[in-house]
């Protein structure tokens, strides 16, 4: 059953959906981020904020970072990052939404 579980590490061949939605929620965080800060509104995070400063670091750390952990990482164990995923992108998204209107 373990080695089941650990057969998804290190490709993407096997629990792709996760995989990849992982990734593009990550993206979709990464472009609401910008818009934000287009906006002019400010991280609340703050480790954050302190990344935002540097773009490389940007770059890195929301899209680098969640390619390498969805390629080591099994697919099932990627299941609770992408469910608190969608609820970040949901808030972001609700935050956007009320600044606009």
């Amino acid at each position: 059953m373990i080695a089941n579980l650990w057969a998804s590490a290190g490709t993407f061949q096997r629990c792709t959906a996760e995989k990849v939605s992982f990734v593009v929620l990550n993206q979709m965080d990464l472009a609401l981020t910008v818009l934000a800060f287009h906006l002019g509104l400010f991280e609340m995070n703050p480790i954050m904020r302190y990344v935002v400063t540097i773009p490389v670091l940007v770059v890195v750390m929301k899209s680098a970072i969640p390619l390498l952990i969805a390629w080591i990482v099994p697919g099932r164990l990627l299941l609770p990052a992408n469910i608190l995923l969608c609820l970040v992108v949901s808030w972001n998204l609700k935050e956007l939404l009320f600044l606009l209107v």
